[in-house]
C-alpha cells in the first residue's frame, strides 16, 4: 500500500508513544504525566457542560481559555493561540514554516516527534548534537548561525532534563533568521521561562501544553505563545475547532486554578529532588533536572552487575514502567517520570533488588 501515499510518508518509520497499560495495577512512569489529577474545579467545569454546548460547534479560538491563559501570562489575548495539544501545535507550526526545500532544525538528544513530523512535511532535517559535559548536557555555540525555517528546542530538555539559559535563548533568537519555537512542555517545573523573548523578537514562539503541569495529559490541550502576525500565519494551517467544548472549560477552569497547580508543581519538584539523591546511593549517574523526570544514567557493566535495558526490563516485570531507548548517546540510561512518594518508594525497592542481581 505504500504506493497510494507520498514517498516519504511511506519511509517514515512514524513516532512510538510510551507504553500505555490496559491494568491499572502498573506503575507509570515512562511519560512524564503529572502523578496528581487535576483540580477539583476542572471536573466541575465539566459537569457544568450543557447539552446545547456540545450540539453546537465550540469557539473557534476558545475564547474562554485565552482570556483566563492572558491574565495568568500578563498578556493579551491575541498573543495566545490555542491548539488540540501541544503535538499538533508543533506540526502546524512545521507545516505553516518549512516547506519540502525548507531544513527543520533540532538538538539530539530532544523530543522523538520532531524527527516524525519533519519527515511527514517532507523537509530536511538537521540535527544537532547537544554537548555532553561531566556536569551535564549544553548547547553548542553558533546556533544562531543555523540554516533553518524553523529550530525547535525543548526547554528544559526531553529526554535530558536539562534548562537551557535566557541568556544562550536570546543570542539565538536575536539573528536566527526563521523561527525559534521554544518548547516549554515542562516549564512548570522549572527556576525560568523563555517567556520575556516573545515580546522582544517576532520570530519566537513558545509552546505550553496542560498535559504536565495541570494534570490533564488524557485531555489534549495545548496553546502557542507568540507575537499576533506571526500566530495569525500559523492559525491558517490549523484545524477550524481544534479545541472542543469541554476541553476549553476544562483547561480553563484548570490554568484559573494557579493555587492548586503550583501546590502540585512544589510537590513535585520536592520529590525530584528526593529521588535524585535515593538514586545516586544506588551507585547510578542523575544530573540535574528542572523537569519532572529524571534522565539516569547506568554506569558499565560490571561497575553496576546490569545495564539499562534490563534494569528498564526488571521493572517492567515487577510492574513498574520506565522509559528506555535503544538509540546511540541515551542507551545507557533511563528516563524515569517524577511519581508520587509512595510510587517513588516502590521503584527504588524494586531498584535495590535488582541491582543486587
Amino acid at each position: 500500500m505504500s504506493n497510494l501515499v507520498r514517498p516519504n510518508v511511506a519511509a517514515a518509520a512514524g513516532y512510538i508513544p510510551g507504553e500505555q497499560p490496559t491494568d491499572t495495577s502498573t506503575i507509570k512512569l515512562n511519560t512524564n504525566e503529572n502523578p496528581y489529577p487535576p483540580s477539583p474545579k476542572v471536573l466541575e467545569a465539566i459537569r457544568q457542560v450543557t447539552p446545547e454546548q456540545l450540539r453546537r460547534y465550540p469557539n473557534p479560538n476558545a475564547r474562554p481559555f485565552r482570556e483566563a491563559a492572558a491574565q495568568v501570562h500578563s498578556l493579551p489575548a491575541d498573543y495566545l493561540l490555542t491548539f488540540n495539544g501541544g503535538d499538533e501545535l508543533l506540526a502546524c507550526a512545521i507545516r505553516a514554516c518549512a516547506g519540502e526545500t525548507d531544513n527543520v532544525a533540532y538538538l539530539d538528544p530532544s523530543y522523538s516527534l520532531y524527527p516524525v513530523l519533519t519527515e511527514m512535511q517532507g523537509s530536511r532535517k538537521v540535527v544537532i548534537l547537544y554537548e555532553e559535559t561531566a556536569n551535564g548536557w549544553r548547547l553548542p555555540q553558533g546556533l544562531e548561525k543555523t540554516d533553518a525555517a524553523i529550530f525547535l528546542i525543548v526547554n528544559p530538555n526531553a529526554p535530558t532534563g536539562h534548562l537551557n539559559s535566557l541568556a544562550d535563548l536570546d543570542k539565538i533568537a536575536r539573528t536566527f533568521r526563521g523561527v525559534l519555537l521554544l518548547d516549554e512542555a515542562y516549564v512548570d517545573f522549572a527556576s525560568h521561562s523563555a517567556l520575556p523573548l516573545v515580546a522582544k523578537y517576532p520570530n519566537v514562539l513558545i509552546l505550553r501544553t496542560m498535559s504536565k503541569g495541570y494534570g490533564l495529559a488524557g485531555l489534549r490541550f495545548g496553546y502557542a505563545i507568540g507575537q499576533p502576525a506571526l500566530l495569525q500565519q500559523i492559525e491558517k494551517v490549523r484545524d477550524s475547532y481544534p479545541c472542543d467544548a469541554i476541553s476549553i472549560a476544562a483547561a480553563t477552569a484548570a490554568i484559573l486554578d494557579q493555587p492548586y497547580a503550583r501546590s502540585t508543581w512544589q510537590k513535585i519538584i520536592a520529590e525530584r529532588d528526593r529521588l535524585s539523591a535515593e538514586l545516586a546511593k544506588l551507585g547510578l549517574t542523575v544530573p540535574d533536572s528542572q523537569s519532572n523526570f529524571l534522565l539516569v544514567r547506568v554506569p558499565p557493566v560490571p561497575a553496576s552487575r546490569i545495564t539499562a535495558q534490563a534494569l528498564y526490563e526488571g521493572l517492567k516485570a515487577r510492574g513498574i514502567l520506565v522509559r528506555w531507548w535503544d538509540l546511540p548517546r541515551i542507551a545507557d540510561k533511563l528516563r524515569i517520570t517524577v511519581g508520587t512518594p509512595e510510587q517513588n518508594e516502590r521503584l527504588l525497592h524494586e531498584l535495590r533488588a535488582l541491582l543486587r542481581g
